[in-house]
């Protein structure tokens, strides 16, 4: 299982919220690319880094943070937030992004996203499945939509996405655990999807759980601003895989 810590982003500076609350925002760092390159030398190879200015202003807005930070790491960089037109996701993509995430864009604009799928391929472009109550929430989830997030998944499977990230957002930055069994019933009603588990994580015995049940990777924000877990148990987790 993939190790991925969050960078998310406000001003330029990395951030962290509540309930995706943005009222909430706690400031970590003025340099993402900073708490990037720690990432770094403690052995970790993914990041996963939110635009939140951009999904409030529904367009990319931090791109040039993404663009240091691809430049100046090796890390490989899932990136969202705020991407709706083509032009967003070439932007992302040309300031160093490896894979991006399309959470409102698969509700609000489906056709699109689609294209995204066949252009890029389900290696490239993953699916934001964040819900609340299991309502798939969009809009830096100020929205919460009627769809389901198990049959959301199911739709887009069948139209050829195989990576999703799945935020429980009454979890995420509670520090009170994730959702296993949300995610057991989602790896055992969808077939062969590669989920990316998010949102609460807070203790590092949760990780191997989350492998247990067969998440390809998961999310670990604020529990390590937080110092409930340490780089150095990560780096020994990677180590000993």
């Amino acid at each position: 299982m993939r190790i991925i810590p969050a960078i998310d982003i406000i001003d330029g500076k990395c951030v962290r919220l509540s309930k995706g609350d943005y009222n909430t925002k706690k400031i970590y760092n003025e340099s993402p690319l900073e708490v990037a390159k720690e990432f770094e030398d403690a052995g970790i190879k993914y990041l996963h880094v939110v635009d939140l200015d951009g999904a409030k202003a529904k367009h990319i807005v931090n791109h040039k943070v993404l663009e240091q930070i691809a430049s100046k790491t090796n890390l490989s960089i899932d990136f969202g937030g705020g991407l709706k037109t083509n032009e967003d996701l070439k932007i992302a993509f040309n300031s160093g992004a490896s894979q991006v995430t399309g959470g409102s864009i698969a509700v609000k604009s489906p056709a699109v996203f689609q294209e995204w799928l066949t252009k890029y391929g389900s290696d490239k472009i993953i699916l934001g499945a964040d819900c609340n109550n299991e309502n798939i929430a969009i809009s830096g989830w100020l929205e919460e939509s009627d769809l389901k997030v198990i049959p959301f998944i199911q739709d887009y499977q069948k139209k050829g996405a195989s990576y999703v990230i799945c935020t429980d957002i009454s979890k995420d930055g509670m520090l009170q655990g994730p959702s296993f069994e949300l995610y057991k019933r989602i790896l055992k009603e969808t077939s062969n999807v590669k989920l990316i588990a998010s949102g609460g994580i807070s203790t590092f015995d949760e990780i191997p759980k989350l492998a247990e049940l067969g998440c390809e990777g998961v999310i670990i924000g604020k529990a390590i601003y937080e110092n409930r877990i340490s780089l150095k148990q990560l780096e020994n987790y990677i180590l000993n895989k």
